[in-house]
């Protein structure tokens, strides 16, 4: 039924195992949250640490086992249906397993993807995509930065935010099936060339839609579209084209014109930033294109 999902015990959308004995198994996210299974074995500390976004929470219930928790000079046993919370930290909070613990955790931002093997083997392809072509080392990391600027500008939720932020990291894996002497070609490219690099924005999304984050395969699918119908691979134009995808064309396009290519040298930030709102409107949202010129600005970049 639509809208209604069913796990069988065991079954995990991914595992992760560390050597200390540490696993955590993914077992839903969506909104921004993470439900994960946490397992440690006996014996084995573990920590809880203060996060980044102070408004954040971490909520861990004990399923089973018992776990000895140090806070300053006391020390607490807690055991099944126990459980605690972590918002505001200032200090870490360490834990000794007295068994096998099983925790339920839930999270309010993204942590299992900074550990997931998934994402770890798909941002590891983004990095030989990189490799091949060497007028594009750092390139994916930049159009990331630049993307998740422009959707704070805009106020973007913060499960779009979350999402754009490694779609854009991924936005290129698909050129991985492009030959690198197309990639770095000088002069200009045949048709048949061309025909190659317009496949890899729906090779890309292929590639992830394979992960449990298909949800991004659409955003990295049209990042090479454009309002007028004009871009690849399938035509989209106007609102057909999700926002996410609309920013990461903007943070792409800026980038490619103000590194140096195999065919040419850099434009300057303001010539490429003048290029964008010439096209704004036609090929890029006009929105997204003022938002990244108010960055810009605050940051000095243009007059």
């Amino acid at each position: 039924m639509e809208g209604f999902t069913i796990g069988k015990k065991g079954v995990f959308l991914e595992t992760v195992k560390f050597e200390n004995n540490l696993e955590l198994s993914l077992l839903s996210r969506g909104n921004g949250v993470e439900i994960i299974q946490q397992t440690i074995e006996e014996g084995k500390l573990f920590y809880v640490y203060p996060s980044e976004n102070a408004s954040s929470l971490e909520f861990y219930y004990i399923l089973s086992g018992q776990v000895i928790c140090e806070l300053d000079t006391e020390k607490l046993t807690l055991g099944p249906e126990d459980y605690f919370s972590v918002r505001g930290l200032n200090n870490p909070i360490y834990f000794t397993a007295l068994s096998k613990v099983t925790l339920l955790c839930v999270f309010t931002e993204p942590t299992f993807v900074h550990i997931s093997k998934d994402i770890s083997a798909l941002k590891e392809i983004t990095k030989q995509v990189e490799l091949k072509d060497r007028y594009t080392y750092k390139h994916s990391d930049r159009v990331a930065e630049y993307s998740v600027k422009i959707a704070k500008k805009l106020k973007l939720g913060k499960e779009q935010l979350e999402n754009l932020a490694v779609a854009a990291v991924l936005h290129d894996i698909g050129k991985i099936h492009v030959p690198s002497e197309v990639l770095t070609k000088p002069g200009k490219l045949t048709d048949e060339e061309f025909e190659l690099i317009k496949k890899h924005p729906g090779d890309g999304a292929e590639m992830v839609r394979d992960s449990f984050y298909k949800e991004l395969a659409p955003i990295i699918e049209q990042h090479h579209e454009r309002l007028n119908g004009s871009g690849y691979p399938h035509g989209l134009s106007g609102e057909e084209i999700l926002l996410e995808a609309r920013i990461i064309a903007v943070s792409d396009t800026f980038d490619a014109m103000t590194e140096d290519r195999a065919y040419r040298k850099a434009f300057k930030e303001q010539i490429a930033l003048n290029e964008l709102r010439r096209l704004a409107g036609s090929h890029y949202d006009k929105e997204v294109v003022m938002a990244f010129e108010q960055i810009l600005k605050e940051e000095g970049r243009i007059s």
